[in-house]
């Protein structure tokens, strides 16, 4: 158990350290500002991460840098605590008594008509203000839509909006002086112990308290779990929070990874003997960084990783969290799977590595002993000049920040003609996350010809018995993954493969 004494929430918020007690752990940051801080700019909409009107930016220091870093996330489903040692700015920080000029990206979407209602319009500027800070010059029209793909307007469309986050680089940026933030963020690190204890009561019973905890070495977390087998581990809360502000449900006491500087990193893994080169991902990398940096290794990817949710999920969420909440449905282990993925698991001083074929036992239940944890997940990169590749695809009701019918990775490697190895990786298709090994014999050993397609398809409709849902019928989940493989073979096929251009309508779009 940690010996560290409870203390207050520290972090900064307009101007000044706010210190917070007293409240449940799992208030979100949403409750927090419109019933505490009176800040009302910010909307609640969905209360599930979804519609963005809760758009919210949060800062911190690079713990080795000492440099600014910020994301936007969905105040509606993170919980206060995970603010501790870190600033919280909103729409209320872009225009004030102090600052009477609206922000060029305010001024932007007056001068575009990009409001009507206004209730979506807070978050949409939290987005572009995001936008305006990471970027010195005007992003194309299409990444601008990729970066407000977790932002919904019902009133004016995003063309407009789109307009304002172009215009907005037009005007003259406004002179910022960052000492007196920069100056109080690092005094938050200064009197503060390390890691955090924070007791409040419970949000379903005043009468019980409620912990959680910030342990901030890898060691401190093992040992807390150990202890504690039965608290919820939480890392970006994109699940988790919606268990609260949904389902209502009683969360006790909770353990949170995102300050362990260990569970940060991500670590290439080069290549040994017949051994492919490797990513290692820490449990607390966020889901942008490790599908960025599995995009720069794996451009097939790219569409996968920006389909996936929106970017305040992206922000916040983590890879390895994701894989454990292991819904059949996450759009991350069909990938890892076609990729032989593994995961590291750790209990107390020991630690195991598993397959994540292996990972998954049935519907939601996991592989997991008491008081072990995923500590990283380590990725097989394919080797192209071997012949080995890799494509992924997702189908879903809309294309942007939407749950899949059904998601695939899949890998072969060839050896000229020949499949020397077959992995296929399918959500949504089973209880859980699964690989198609009937179809996966059938490919192995053959030539890749429109004949082994057709075997292998026929061998996929044995693999799976899918259900029928709101999202899918379980003749169109058998369906479309046939048609996804036989795309795959026209992407792949030694014979005139397909390019991408020909077998997707966004370049034509865009032309």
């Amino acid at each position: 158990m940690s010996t560290i004494a409870p203390r207050p929430i520290r972090f900064v918020h307009q101007g000044q350290i706010r210190e917070v007690s007293g409240l449940p752990p799992t208030t979100t940051v949403l409750q927090w500002l419109r019933e505490h801080a009176h800040c009302t700019g910010t909307k609640e909409g969905c209360a599930e991460g979804d519609c963005g009107a809760c758009t919210v930016v949060v800062g911190e220091l690079d713990a080795s840098t000492g440099a600014w870093q910020q994301k936007t996330v969905n105040a509606c489903i993170q919980f206060l605590p995970t603010l501790d040692g870190k600033a919280l700015v909103t729409v209320e920080d872009l225009h004030g008594a102090d600052r009477p000029s609206l922000h060029p990206c305010q001024q932007a979407m007056v001068d575009c008509h990009g409001s009507q209602c206004g209730f979506c319009t807070p978050g949409f500027v939290m987005s572009l203000w995001h936008v305006y800070q990471t970027h010195e010059q005007a992003p194309t029209r299409s990444d601008l839509a990729d970066a407000l793909s977790g932002n919904l307007c019902r009133c004016t469309g995003y063309r407009p909006i789109l307009d304002a986050g172009q215009k907005m680089f037009e005007a003259p940026r406004p002179a910022v002086d960052n000492a007196p933030l920069l100056s109080l963020m690092a005094a938050l690190r200064q009197p503060t112990p390390q890691g955090l204890v924070y007791e409040g009561p419970s949000a379903t019973d005043s009468t019980v308290k409620s912990r959680f905890f910030a342990p901030s070495s890898l060691d401190e977390l093992a040992q807390l779990r150990q202890a504690m087998p039965h608290a919820r581990l939480l890392a970006g809360s994109t699940d988790i929070g919606l268990w609260v502000t949904k389902q209502f449900k009683t969360v006790g006491d909770i353990i949170y990874l995102g300050q362990v500087p260990a569970l940060q990193t991500i670590t290439q893994l080069a290549p040994q003997g017949d051994q492919p080169g490797a990513l290692e991902i820490g449990a607390g990398v966020s889901l942008e960084q490790a599908w960025s940096t599995l995009t720069d290794a794996l451009p097939a990817l790219r569409e996968i990783w920006l389909r996936f949710a929106s970017p305040p999920v992206r922000h916040a969420g983590t890879l390895v969290g994701n894989l454990a909440n292991g819904s059949p449905i996450g759009d991350s282990a069909p990938i890892l799977l076609a990729l032989d993925a593994s995961v590291l698991l750790r209990c107390g001083k020991q630690t195991r590595e598993m397959p994540l074929s292996a990972f998954y036992l049935d519907y939601m239940k996991n592989a997991l002993q008491a008081g072990e944890f995923i500590q990283s997940v380590r990725i097989p990169l394919p080797r192209v000049e071997q012949g080995q590749i890799l494509r992924a695809y997702k189908i879903s009701k809309r294309r942007d920040s939407d749950i899949s019918a059904l998601c695939a990775g899949l890998y072969i490697q060839l050896d000229g003609e020949v499949i020397r190895d077959a992995r296929l990786g399918w959500g949504g298709m089973a209880a859980t996350a699964k690989r198609a090994h009937l179809a996966e014999a059938a490919l192995i050993g053959q030539p890749w010809t429109e004949a082994t397609l057709r075997q292998a398809q026929a061998a996929l409709a044995q693999d799976f018995q899918p259900m029928t849902d709101l999202r899918a019928t379980k003749d169109y989940r058998h369906k479309v993954a046939a048609n996804l493989l036989e795309r795959f073979w026209l992407e792949t096929r030694p014979a005139s493969p397909l390019a991408a251009s020909q077998v997707q309508v966004w370049p034509a779009q865009a032309a």
